[in-house]
């Protein structure tokens, strides 16, 4: 692996329907993306992440797939995905695509087999039973769609096993064909140059009875082939883990650094956001001291927002409750458990509070993921069905279709937001990039910043005692390098005391306007920060050293 490039890099996820339309059919397509790569590495992106790109009915916005093989011919062709890896990389941009493993669409030709002959090799391919009540400790996902974990087909005369919707039967993981296959699939996208895999829904794979079906043993073992089969195979290639579970459940995806190279921190995201509702910095401190170390050549993954809902699986009952009272007073906004919106207006369109949360996720331990539209405070619809309301099209100028499309505005796959604080006449990226002080151009700068200190990406945290609990504070070490990051979780200014004794004799250097401040001493170190406000310190002994 070179340099570990996944610890350092920033990730953009996309889903290549939203993105940018070359044909003006009114759906996003590969030569579209291709388009616009120069945007993402103007931005400082180094790694893309494509939501699934392979031919589907679409009734799961492309994670019901039925063919593993090919790209949706809504998006191109085999060519233009070649021709996509090869103008990434020659711009140094790395690209990975979702590896739903878990589930297939019903349409699948597989289970289309297996469905309709019970001596076809295909009908072991998936989970049957006579007995609905099977597997009873398992928890139903899509709570507000699914009443149960098992759909009667009549075709076979029995029911199958989905974790998900009914639509997409789980695949059967004890089936060693099973496996076999999605090896085949790896090798196939991989031949063709994708630079790793975000793996969907691994918790899943293995059922058995007694438990409640996620994180087996068993579904480790498996994992620890296929990164095996890869890192001999492979140079450079990456697998990231989505697993929406507890810290202690997280931990074991990374196995002795021979499982997943990264995974998704999902219990660290709605934290962020409750700490800056409570103005409290309890809960952020809580959920990371409560993650367990990881290998060496690991990395969680953090974000703010992404193409799901905010989910709130990983919350007790009660923090569930203040998380809807505070940010999904509309019942529209809920959806399963989780909340339907994208982030600038989960933020109330507070640029203040914007930057901070920005600010938390460049400097909290981890390499970060944008979703795309976030960089520009993209809007959301909630009254679009499921989770459509956070993947309208990408918003590109203030002409017809926010410049995605030339198409007609009712063939687009989905309308573009017009509400009047979200207007893509407002809100779009033409804009952004000729107004200096746009949110586009300051996480460009803060994305340039991140960069310049490895410590960023790669530091050990270490809390702080401040006398303040409205303000989180830590320092994060690395190969004899400290930096010290302060972060107003409160709508108000705030003065705060911090022990910095170990540190005695350095001196702050404030990293985004190289502004020194003095000395730090025996005593605790005093500072005054506005609302929402944060200081990212660099420490040094003396002028010389910087």
């Amino acid at each position: 692996m070179s340099e570990l490039w996944y610890k350092d890099a920033v990730f953009y996820e996309l889903n290549i329907r939203a993105f940018m339309d070359s044909n003006n059919d009114g759906h996003g397509d590969i030569k579209g993306l291709i388009s616009k790569l120069d945007y993402l590495k103007d931005l400082g992106i180094d790694c893309i992440w494509l939501l699934p790109i392979y031919p589907s009915p679409g009734r799961d916005d492309g994670y019901d797939i039925k063919d593993f093989y090919n790209i949706n011919p809504d998006y191109g062709t085999l060519d233009d995905f070649k021709e996509l890896i090869k103008q990434a990389h020659d711009r140094d941009l790395r690209v990975i695509a979702d590896l739903v493993l878990n589930h297939i669409s019903d349409e699948h030709p597989w289970f289309i087999e297996g469905r309709s002959n019970p001596d076809s090799p295909y009908h072991d391919y998936f989970v049957w039973s006579d007995d609905p009540a099977k597997y009873p400790e398992a928890r139903i996902i899509f709570i507000d769609t699914e009443i149960s974990n098992w759909t009667w087909c009549n075709q076979a005369g029995k029911y199958y096993w989905h974790r998900f919707f009914s639509h997409q039967p789980d695949l059967n993981f004890h089936n060693k064909e099973v496996q076999n296959e999605i090896k085949n699939v790896i090798k196939f996208w991989l031949d063709l140059g994708l630079d790793g895999f975000r793996a969907d829904a691994v918790p899943y794979l293995f059922e058995r009875e007694g438990t409640n079906c996620e994180n087996l043993p068993e579904t480790h073992v498996y994992l620890k082939e296929l990164r095996k089969f890869i890192d001999e195979n492979y140079e450079d290639k990456i697998l990231l883990a989505e697993a929406n579970q507890w810290p202690e459940d997280l931990g074991p995806y990374f196995g002795n650094g021979d499982e997943f190279h990264m995974a998704f921190h999902f219990p660290l995201m709605p934290r962020m956001f409750m700490a800056i509702k409570r103005e409290n910095n309890s809960a952020i401190i809580d959920i990371i001291k409560r993650t367990p170390e990881i290998p060496a050549n690991c990395q969680w993954t953090t974000f703010l927002r992404n193409h799901d809902e905010l989910t709130l699986e990983m919350c007790t009952d009660e923090e569930r409750d203040y998380m809807y009272n505070e940010y999904a007073r509309d019942r529209q906004m809920k959806l399963n458990l989780g909340i339907r919106r994208r982030l600038v207006p989960l933020l109330d369109r507070d640029f203040r509070k914007i930057e901070l949360m920005y600010a938390m996720l460049l400097a909290l331990p981890g390499s970060p993921i944008i979703y795309y539209g976030d960089e520009i405070g993209m809007g959301d619809n909630i009254y679009l069905g499921d989770r459509a309301g956070v993947r309208t099209p990408m918003q590109w100028n203030e002409d017809r279709n926010a410049g995605f499309s030339k198409c007609k505005p009712s063939k687009l796959y989905a309308p573009v937001i017009t509400d009047p604080d979200y207007n893509y006449n407002a809100v779009n990226v033409e804009s952004q990039q000729n107004l200096p002080s746009s949110m586009f151009n300051w996480l460009k700068d803060m994305i340039v910043i991140r960069k310049k200190y490895k410590i960023l990406s790669r530091g050990d945290l270490n809390f702080l005692h401040s006398n303040n609990r409205r303000v989180l504070s830590f320092y994060l070490e690395y190969e004899n390098e400290y930096m010290l990051c302060v972060f107003n979780l409160a709508a108000t200014d705030q003065p705060v005391k911090i022990d910095l004794k170990q540190f005695q004799g350095y001196k702050p250097l404030e990293i985004f306007g190289q502004t020194e401040l003095p000395k730090i001493g025996k005593s605790a170190y005093f500072l005054m920060l506005a609302r929402y406000g944060y200081y990212v310190f660099y420490l040094i002994k003396n002028k010389a050293e910087t």
